[in-house]
């Protein structure tokens, strides 16, 4: 047979791309059908020898009749026996401890190779004919050498899964910091002991960090769980700008750590024996008495997988298989992606819209099916619900293939389908942790795109929210609407009902006991709530009624009720000193939810509504308006913060171009304005800023016209926000009113015309029903940040709590549902 077997061969993975003369063939997964593992199953992965697509058993046939394709590489492999990781008869070491924050290097830690032994054949269809080595003997020349090469290109080629690992990273490597070289030291006669150091503000005795300008000592940073030191070293630098500080404990002969405040990181001094000599200290007598910050960020990467309480460790849970249980592997700092996925997918119009027509969208797969939105969710949700894919992985037998299962799956691994929901993201595309609500949206937009005709699975989370802003001076009120698919529930930190015990552990720490145990403050949930439905107070809202500034009230209020809720809770904010944190609390969220008393009513009876005039200008009556001159560099500054365009020109306007600082505070005092992002139009001002007239994307416009408005109402949407979609979205649901009296209308009608042929708008495609949810899915983050850390979920199956911990799924014994990130719930049907 035409066959070739490895037998000492590494992770080598094979798929896709179109072309004979290099195939890229991707992953061991199929490029239509199977998830990951299909090579590893009885039928293999069958790879088109001249597309170089790849397809599992069953729709390899499909594909042939659908092609025409008759020559494919069958590709099979088994899993190697590892080699012991003790020397427990093997003369083999066991295994070192990582001694250096790195990947994929010696000191680091390890890259698992699993081993197997592959084979290969080339098959004829429709028959699956097996080609001999005779067969290829006596076929042309010009034959033999196209499968020759057709076969060594496959067998040679990298794969996507290739691309995305991270095969080494090194996270020790510093950069010389600037400061080093003339770092200017002030002759103030301090000399620093070898030992016995304290916090010269708290007294604390241990992540002391001595400023290298000075001779300071302070302690360093406070730690997400409460430990660490109290932020002294850092409040200095602020007060300071005294930029370079070293840890105490780790200085040796051959160095030490260095931070450079103003840098933000770790970094090298050159002239470091010189920098301590200057305080007494002597680096060739120094001995390390404590933990590096590589060591400390080595023990956290270790224990990430003793998180006890949302990965429910402390318990032995019963792992289960079947049909929606199945696991995914996780690509490296994508377990956000597979957590998402997991909970979407329950939810019922996802897997009719995904999986249910799997053969319809097979059938009408394009030419290049990796690259299809589609046909890639449908892979993946198949693999996911259909039960074929949830089997205990083998620990590798002997020689004979004896194997005893392990309790974790070998999973799904959804490569092809993070590499097309993350082009071109400048997060989603990389190996980098993210947050687990941004990528829900960000999937949930894609699905938008890409429903224009047909069901549409993402209107199970759409909902209407209303706004309604009533002036204290006028008492007329103003109401907007806007479209939404996500609860953000604030967090009052200060309603904690354990306020003394975390006071008390508070009071610990700032007398320097370390040995304080951090304490979880406890927000009641209906607090959360309420601290969402109150009104809010608006301190300088513009009243059209008063044409002056004054107070006012917002109140939020549902406008309908989706079919799937979702709540997030705002976990993650800012300090004092906009160093991002994570808020460590506990909430006792509800498994029933009823929100019936959050249904928004629409204007009362007899109330009046704000007249709809724009702010005046800043210019006084007896001067002509002209376009104003914005301070470009204020505006430019505000953008780079991640603000809307057009909020940044107009708080650069209503300050009066008096700088940034100015400017900022009103962007942080209008964020909440239900036209914060609107262009900013000047009245009596005949060329003003008036919203672009730049052509508008096809795309865009598609995706608005899909929810249900016109043409002529998107494209007004979409030139009022720089054609952007998501502000567009946004901008078309607060100003329904102005849609409904538009008299521009595209064709070139006149605005009669247009008058008479008008329909009214047809609103937003959202679905209503009664408030009343329960509890069917979590999603719970382990970190510091949604940049670091980990993401498992919990789903609620035939009454049953599951934990979908990646490859892990197990029946959940302790569902930690107090201290979850994105709550999931479902309308209970009456």
């Amino acid at each position: 047979m035409v066959s070739q077997k490895r037998r000492e061969h590494g992770k080598r993975k094979f798929g896709k791309e179109v072309g004979l003369a290099v195939p890229r063939v991707a992953g061991w997964e199929s490029c239509v059908r199977a998830p990951t593992a299909i090579t590893e199953s009885e039928g293999g992965l069958y790879v088109c020898m001249n597309s170089f697509l790849g397809f599992g058993s069953q729709y390899v046939g499909r594909h042939h009749a659908r092609a025409g394709q008759r020559a494919y590489l069958h590709i099979t492999r088994t899993r190697k026996a590892k080699e012991e990781d003790n020397n427990s008869g093997s003369g083999h070491p066991p295994k070192k401890k990582p001694t250096r924050l790195a990947i994929g290097i010696e000191g680091g830690f390890d890259v698992e190779q699993e081993h197997y032994e592959e084979d290969y054949k080339v098959v004829i269809f429709p028959d699956r004919q097996e080609v001999t080595s005779e067969d290829l003997g006596v076929m042309p020349d010009v034959v033999k050498e196209r499968v020759s090469l057709s076969m060594a290109g496959i067998i040679a080629a990298d794969s996507v899964s290739h691309a995305l690992q991270v095969q080494q990273w090194d996270g020790e490597v510093r950069q010389e910091s600037r400061f080093a070289a003339d770092l200017k030291q002030l002759d103030n006669g301090i000399k620093i002991p070898p030992s016995g150091w304290r916090c010269e503000v708290c007294g604390l005795q241990e992540n002391l960090w001595m400023n290298l300008t000075d001779g300071k000592v302070l302690c360093g940073r406070r730690y997400f769980d409460g430990s660490g030191g109290n932020n002294h070293a850092l409040l200095y630098f602020q007060e300071t700008g005294y930029p370079l500080a070293v840890k105490l404990g780790t200085i040796t002969p051959d160095g030490a750590d260095v931070y450079s405040y103003d840098e933000d990181d770790m970094v090298l001094d050159s002239k470091l024996p010189e920098h301590l000599s200057h305080f007494g200290i002597d680096m060739i007598t120094m001995e390390k008495t404590e933990r590096t910050m590589t060591e400390l960020e080595i023990a956290v990467n270790q224990r990430v997988g003793e998180w006890e309480v949302i990965q429910e460790s402390g318990t032995t849970l019963r792992p289960l298989f079947g049909e929606g249980l199945t696991g995914m592997k996780n690509l490296g700092n994508s377990c956000y992606l597979n957590s998402v996925m997991q909970v979407l997918f329950t939810v019922p119009d996802f897997a009719r819209k995904y999986v249910s027509n799997i053969d319809k969208i097979m059938d009408e797969a394009p030419s290049d099916p990796t690259q299809d939105f589609k046909t890639q969710v449908a892979k993946l949700g198949y693999g996911l619900l259909s039960g074929e894919y949830s089997k205990p992985a083998p620990d590798p037998g002997d020689e004979n293939g004896a194997a005893e299962a392990k309790d974790y799956q070998i999973g799904i691994a959804p490569r092809m389908f993070k590499a097309l929901v993350g082009r071109g993201h400048p997060e989603f595309s990389t190996n980098r942790q993210q947050d687990a609500q941004e990528f829900l949206l960000h999937f949930i937009n894609m699905v938008e795109r890409n429903c224009r005709s047909g069901p549409n699975p993402s209107e199970a989370f759409r909902f209407l929210v209303e706004e309604r802003i009533v002036c204290q001076q006028s008492q007329k009120a103003k109401y907007t609407q806007r479209v939404d698919y996500i609860i953000q529930l604030p967090v009052p930190m200060d309603q904690a009902v354990n306020t003394e015990e975390l006071q008390e552990a508070e009071r610990q720490r700032e007398n320097g006991d370390s040995t304080v145990m951090p304490v979880r403050a406890q927000i009641p949930f209906a607090v959360c709530m309420a601290a969402l439905s109150e009104p809010e107070l608006l301190t300088d809202f513009w009243s059209s009624a008063v044409q002056a500034k004054t107070t006012a009230t917002k109140t939020t209020r549902f406008s309908s009720f989706p079919d799937h809720l979702v709540i997030q809770i705002k976990k993650f904010t800012f300090g004092l000193d906009w160093v991002p944190k994570k808020l460590d609390v506990s909430i006792d969220v509800p498994d029933t939810l009823d929100l019936s008393a959050l249904r928004a009513s629409g204007q009362q009876p007899g109330e009046e509504l704000l007249p709809e005039v724009a702010p005046p200008p800043l210019m006084t009556p007896d001067v002509e308006v002209k376009a104003p001159v914005l301070d470009d560099s204020t505006v430019s500054q505000l953008c780079d913060m991640g603000f809307p365009l057009e909020a940044c020109r107009k708080a650069v306007y209503y300050t009066g171009n008096t700088g940034i600082d100015s400017a900022m505070n009103w962007v942080m005092g209008h964020m909440d304005d239900p036209d914060f992002s609107a262009p900013l139009v000047l009245p009596g001002c005949s060329g003003g800023t008036t919203p672009t007239t730049e052509s508008v994307s096809e795309e865009h416009l598609a995706t608005i016209v899909s929810m249900g408005f016109s043409r002529e109402q998107a494209t007004k949407a979409l030139r009022a926000t720089s054609n952007t979609l998501e502000r567009a979205v946004d901008w078309i649901f607060s100003h329904l009113d102005d849609l409904e009296s538009m008299e521009v209308s595209e064709g070139g009608r006149s605005a009669a015309e247009s008058e008479a042929a008008r329909e009214p708008p047809p609103g937003p495609c959202v679905r209503d029903g009664p408030g009343k949810y329960e509890l069917f899915a979590f999603i719970s983050h382990m970190g510091t940040s949604t940049m670091c850390g980990h993401y498992v979920c919990h789903i609620k199956k035939d009454q049953q709590w599951v934990i979908f911990n990646d490859q892990k799924v197990c029946a959940s014994e302790k569902p930690p549902k107090d201290l979850g990130y994105l709550y999931f719930y479902r309308r209970v049907a009456e």
